[in-house]
């Protein structure tokens, strides 16, 4: 595993439980407004961290953590994020990732392993904006592949968009709506021009409050819940 991040407590990743986040490194995705770029762009790399010692410090946290959280970049780039997943279950951790859709055959197989306990899958954009917002192209079936593993499995999950005013109006986000009709949960994330992947986003901004309430009204007809964060 590739990792190159470890925050070793949060009260908010994990819905409702007590987590450490391991951030792995590498992604598929350009995503402009990206704050994680160290684990993204090749020449903004963080060191890398040993799994043996991300291992080590879960042992001493059993009975302390909940569970674990593994984010990104992209967890499904690493071709043993299974094995990692099952040796933190191992130590009897809940776990949750963090995913693009990008990878739906991995997904599956995780899935079918019981090894995760919540997902959380991020959709960009409606599927026709897609690759201008991920600054990539991309097989866009992949992700309605993995928006369907994860309605159709009975585990815990969560989709959720970041919302950049000049990316997405309130149509489209009634369009990722639709793609994911039926869904328990989806969370409509403001944008923070704080620590951004491309600069240029350092100078875009989010809707207001009030227009945030008005995409839950439009897109409550669809889900079975939608929050703001």
């Amino acid at each position: 595993m590739n990792i190159g991040g470890l925050q070793k407590f949060s009260l908010i990743d994990y819905p409702d439980q007590i987590s450490a986040i391991v951030f792995t490194r590498g992604c598929d995705f350009r995503c402009g407004y990206c704050y994680n770029a160290e684990l993204v762009l090749p020449e903004r790399y963080a060191s890398l961290i040993p799994e043996q010692e991300i291992m080590e410090f879960l042992k001493t946290r059993r009975g302390k953590l909940d569970a674990v959280v593994i984010t990104g970049g992209e967890p499904t780039v690493q071709p043993d994020l299974l094995e990692f997943i099952l040796k933190v279950k191992a130590l009897g951790f809940l776990v949750k990732l963090d995913t693009n859709g990008i990878n739906p055959r991995l997904l599956e197989k995780i899935i079918e392993h019981k090894a995760v306990d919540y997902i959380a899958m991020d959709i960009k954009a409606p599927l026709e904006k897609y690759q201008k917002i991920i600054n990539v192209e991309i097989d866009i079936n992949n992700i309605m592949q993995s928006i369907r593993l994860i309605m159709h499995f009975g585990i815990d999950y969560e989709f959720r968009t970041t919302i950049v005013k000049s990316q997405l109006g309130k149509d489209d986000i009634v369009d990722i709506a639709k793609l994911i009709q039926g869904a328990r949960l989806y969370a409509l994330q403001k944008f923070v021009p704080d620590k951004v992947l491309d600069v240029k986003f350092l100078g875009k901004t989010t809707y207001s409050d009030a227009e945030f309430e008005d995409f839950k009204n439009v897109v409550r007809p669809f889900v079975a819940q939608c929050l703001v964060r």
